[in-house]
């Protein structure tokens, strides 16, 4: 009896292990980057039919109350590897975007800012994720929140 509770209790905390280890290793980070002035940058993400992507971007603002800047935009286009538009976004400050994927490739997100006088240098922040990676993890079972069922063995008593 005592042996199968320990095996019991072991096992579990083996599957707690496997779910922190799958979701630890897939989580994708974000990412920041600086756009100057009239300046385009392009990301590409390579990603399989039928998958899911996920993504949101926005305006870092390190200097909240600069008078000299007031308007703080860029544009953002996501296109599949033949050139149909996913998301496209002009003059905005962030956004979020989500798509399946219809074809297998390497799928574009091409960030623009406007050419300025004088010239303006905006940090973006970048999160895109595809396939597992898309999935929020933020409910997946953690160790604090695993409760441990013990039943006793069904004993068979042949007589």
């Amino acid at each position: 009896m005592v042996a199968y509770k320990t095996m019991w209790r072991w096992s579990c905390w083996l599957i707690v292990i496997m779910l922190i280890f799958e979701s630890g290793s897939k989580m994708a980070e974000s990412m920041r980057f600086d756009m100057h002035s009239g300046e385009t940058k392009c990301i590409s993400e390579d990603v399989k039919a039928d998958t899911l992507s996920v993504g949101s971007y926005s305006i870092v603002d390190p200097i909240k109350g600069d008078p000299n800047v007031t308007v703080r935009f860029f544009g953002l286009q996501v296109t599949s590897p033949h050139g149909v538009s996913y998301h496209y976004g002009d003059k905005v400050e962030k956004g979020t975007f989500a798509f399946t994927a219809s074809e297998n490739g390497p799928y574009s997100a091409c960030f623009w800012s406007p050419l300025r006088q004088p010239p303006l240098t905006t940090i973006v922040e970048f999160d895109w994720r595809s396939g597992v990676e898309a999935r929020d993890w933020s409910n997946v079972a953690k160790k604090g929140n695993i409760e441990v069922i013990v039943t006793p063995p069904q004993f068979l008593y042949v007589t």
